[in-house]
């Protein structure tokens, strides 16, 4: 009996703290924003877009975009019209840290009998040696949320800059340690994307915009976003005491002002109070 009294007690407890509320998520159309911060400070909408296909290249090394990648939080309300930078997500990752591999993997960035160090080189012919050969490449967010910066105007005009994105590629591989970029906090990669033409590159696209849930959400599907004007800083922490850092910069071609990136996909964006009001 002690413990049933106990129990309920424990229940009536959790009443009126509000733990169910506190576990709502949005629903229907509204899901895929579960990651925006509705009750934050200054938030007014939220975005949520995925980067199904593309091609990141710096220097001389593509890497294609084969596995889904997610840009998503909140939007912060702006004086200025369609101009919103991003608040955080609520788990954390404003930008999803999704892994995709570089074409030709360590034989692609590491030549080893070029390196002159000795217990470097027999590390590195032993990793070839036990096929630990695949390198992945994570595009990173390197600076606050709110240096994320969405025009809806230049996107949908395909004129000017439609996305602000600072980044840092991590390279992966058991040679390389855990710190091995490509850009860092203090010097990130900037990605200005548009969905216009870019001098000399490629061309991008506004997509096609239709709405859900009433006219809850806007969608803008068939989006793409290009870049050509970033530049890229040496790689850095790649090895043992970053030893393999020269033969990593010397083989891609770092740093590098030739650059590309062209990101496919598309964008959803929703009032913060109906995300709220889904729950």
């Amino acid at each position: 009996m002690r413990r049933i009294i106990a129990g309920v007690a424990t229940l009536a407890t959790f009443a009126i703290v509000g733990v169910p509320a506190a576990m709502a998520t949005p629903t229907g159309g509204y899901a895929v924003f579960a990651q925006c911060p509705v009750k934050g400070a200054g938030v007014n909408g939220c975005i949520y877009s995925p980067t199904e296909s593309g091609y990141i290249k710096i220097g001389k090394q593509e890497v294609p975009i084969v596995n889904k990648q997610i840009l998503q939080g909140g939007l912060l309300k702006e004086e200025e019209p369609f101009v919103k930078h991003l608040a955080g997500a609520l788990n954390g990752e404003t930008l999803t840290k999704t892994a995709q591999k570089v074409p030709g993997g360590l034989a692609g960035l590491v030549e080893c009998p070029k390196i002159s160090n000795l217990i470097e080189r027999i590390l590195c012919e032993g990793f070839f040696e036990n096929g630990l050969t695949g390198v992945n490449a994570v595009t990173e967010l390197a600076a606050p949320a709110s240096s994320v910066v969405l025009n809806t105007a230049a996107e949908q005009l395909g004129e000017g800059t439609a996305l602000t994105l600072p980044i840092k590629v991590k390279l992966e591989n058991p040679l390389f340690g855990s710190e091995c970029y490509i850009g860092s906090s203090k010097e990130p990669i900037t990605l200005n994307l548009t969905t216009g033409a870019t001098t000399g590159g490629p061309t991008g696209k506004p997509g096609t915009k239709k709405t859900k849930e009433e006219g809850g959400i806007a969608e803008i599907s068939g989006l793409s976003l290009v870049s050509n004007t970033f530049t890229a800083p040496k790689a850095t922490g790649c090895g043992l005491l970053g030893i393999l850092d020269g033969l990593i910069n010397e083989k891609i071609g770092l740093p590098s002002t030739k650059n590309t990136a062209v990101l496919n996909g598309k964008v959803e964006l929703a009032n913060a109070e109906a995300v709220e009001e889904s729950e």
